[in-house]
Order: C-alpha cells, then structure tokens, then sequence
C-alpha cells in the first residue's frame, strides 16, 4: 500500500479517533488505527470492542491496500512534521515507511488480519440535528452513574419519536431529564429506545463540534449496536443492556412550592458556600423564606459560611439538604438567566428548571434531598 495525504487531514482524523482507540490493552492490536487506501481517499478505522470509528480524508492513492500503526505514536509523530504531504508506504513485513519533505521515519505496524470487523451500517431509523443532540447530551451526560456495577446507569435513555428526541439519565441520587421537539424524519413512524454508554456520549460530542447548526446526524441500530453517521464518520457503539429504571415514576408532580432565582447569583454563591462542605458528602443546607433563599455549610476541619440570594418564593419557609456539587452540575448546563427550584417539602425530591427557557425543549432536573 502506497498514498500521499496532507498533514492538515491526517492531523485531524487521527485526533478524533485517540477517544476510542484502547489505551490500556492486553490486546496490541486494539492500539493501532486501521489505514486502508483505495480508489482516492484513506480510511481510518479505530476500536476498542465497545466503540468504533471509522472516518476518512481525500488521498492520492499510488497502490491500495491496508495495515495497521499505533495510533497514539503515529499522531504524535505527525503533529511534529511541516504542514507538507506525507507519503506512506507499507512494507511486507507491515512496517510503515513515512516520507515527509527531507524526513523519513519507519514505524512498526501489525498485520491488518487480526484487527477486528467493525459491523456496517443499518438503514437509518431517524435524522438527528446534531447540535440539538450535543445539547442534550451537555444537560444529562453529568447525571450518568460513575459506579461500572450499576451498568445499565452506566449511559442515558435514548427515546426517539416521530416529532422529539428524549433523553433521560440518574445514578440514583439525582435525575436529568430533556425532552426536545423536533422533526427527525427517517420516513415513517419512529418508535425507538436504546440505552448509549457514556463513552460514547462524549465521542458523540466531540464529532458534532465539527458539524454547523444545519448538520443532521443519521442515526440507526441493529441488535447490538447504535450507529450515529456524521457526514464521512461513522462511530458505532454496543448497546447497553438491562432495564432502565422508571423514570416517569421519579418526576416530580406535586411540587407546588417555586422559588425563582437569578442562575449566575446562585451559582456563585453555592460555588463559595460549597468550599465549607464536608469534602465527601459536599452536603450543604438550603433554606427556602419568602424573598429570599439562604444557603449555608459548616466542616468541623475548615469553617463554616453563608450566603443569601434574592428569589421570588411565596411557599412556606423550609430548610432541605442537598449536594452542592449536583445543583452546580444543573447550574452550568443551562444557558438561561433564571432557574426554579420546586419543592414539595422537607423530605421529598427538589426540581430544577430553567425559567423562561425554549418552549422546543423541556428540561428537569430532580435531586434526592439529603439527611444533615
């Protein structure tokens, strides 16, 4: 195999694909990127077993062909060349020959034969604006459980429709929910729900950076993998298995107390109240009073603080715990000026919302109050 491709291409398709290729691997060929050269383009193809992208870039193609390099290295090796052509040849032993203006750099490759068969594409189940899904997956990826026994928290619910796109995620403690009125097409009625690992969210995230406000992503599913087709890249990941929990059965619906608030004000003075919190359970005490909101914490080791906001609340007065960490997850996500905070009481889940936000997307955050 023989092709020439600018550096400028190389550079950039190799740094999408350092997310998913298996840094620590008992399998060496999990750490090689797949090259193949055929008719005018090189495709490059990474995998981990769990995720896989398989994305390309326009090359001069003098004898096609495929073979596998680190991929790690063989990025970091580019990014130091001139912004030049790079010309690469494989060798009968799977040694890769780089030529670039007066360098010249061998590096060890492995046979193209052991490196796994990523599954093709399916028939598209729905068009998903892709900047619409990059801000869903801000607003819930935070609420994922970070705990590998609870497996099927290990992603968020996805629901598609034949006008919205909802996304659900908890670990238990706290819920994020968004739910986003759109036309995603793919002919027909929609009707789909699938389970996509957090790893994935985040690959997700970074592809759609590429992408403008107009860009749709082509989504399908088999039975094992989701596949979301990004113009010439197409990242594939194993379904999540198990039941999600009932999250309908957590929204909150008799939250009748609301207390509307400024989101920078709150945010900064959670942030300076937090710094007091017990560094394990980052539990502070908020209390809800007509006209305003106090917010408080004490560590027998630092100190203690307080802090009060102006807020529009008319219920009765009442004092909750919560995590500062889980109301500042909610805080930074939205773009809003305002947030409210529904409460039933002391014991039961708080709400989050942004006020005043777009009547296209519906977003809550419940957070499980806690004991001080």
């Amino acid at each position: 195999m023989e092709f020439t491709v600018s550096k400028a291409d190389l550079v950039r398709e190799l740094s999408l694909s350092q997310g998913v290729v298996e840094k620590k691997t008992t399998i060496p060929i999990l750490s090689n990127v797949l090259l193949e050269a055929r008719e005018d383009r090189l495709y490059l193809t990474a995998t981990d077993l769990e995720l896989g992208l398989r994305t390309s870039c326009p090359a001069k193609v003098k004898k096609e062909g495929s073979g596998t390099i680190p991929a790690r290295k063989l990025l970091d090796y580019v990014r130091l060349l001139p912004d030049a052509d790079i010309t690469v040849k494989f060798g009968d032993n799977n040694w890769a020959n780089l030529t670039c203006g007066r360098s010249r750099t061998r590096i060890a490759g492995m046979s193209r034969e052991s490196f796994p068969e990523l599954p093709a594409m399916p028939d598209v189940v729905a068009e998903i604006p892709v900047k619409q899904l990059a801000g869903m997956i801000a607003r819930t990826m935070f609420a994922i459980s970070m705990e590998e026994s609870r497996f099927t928290l290990n992603g968020a619910l996805l629901l598609l429709a034949d006008n919205s796109v909802t996304m659900v995620a908890t670990d238990g403690h706290r819920l994020a929910y968004v739910k986003r009125e759109t036309d995603i097409g793919g002919g027909g009625h929609v009707a789909y729900r699938a389970l996509v690992p957090r790893k994935a969210m985040g690959e997700i995230t970074k592809l759609s950076d590429e992408g403008t406000a107009d860009t749709k992503v082509s989504f399908g599913g088999d039975d094992n993998h989701l596949f979301f087709q990004f113009g010439p890249r197409l990242l594939i990941t194993r379904k999540l298995t198990g039941n999600f929990p009932d999250y309908e059965r957590v929204l909150p619906q008799d939250n009748t107390n609301t207390a509307t608030l400024l989101k920078d004000e709150a945010k900064s003075a959670i942030e300076r109240v937090a710094q007091f919190a017990d560094e394990r359970s980052r539990a502070i005490r908020v209390q809800f009073t007509q006209g305003e909101i106090k917010i408080f914490s004490s560590a027998l080791e630092t100190g203690e603080s307080e802090e009060s906001v102006p807020a529009e609340y008319t219920g009765p007065d009442m004092e909750i715990g919560f995590n500062a960490q889980y109301l500042l997850d909610f805080l930074r996500a939205i773009p809003q000026d305002k947030v409210s905070f529904g409460l039933k009481d002391q014991k039961s889940a708080g709400e989050l919302r942004p006020a005043g936000g777009e009547e296209t997307e519906q977003y809550r955050y419940v957070v499980m109050p806690m004991r001080i």
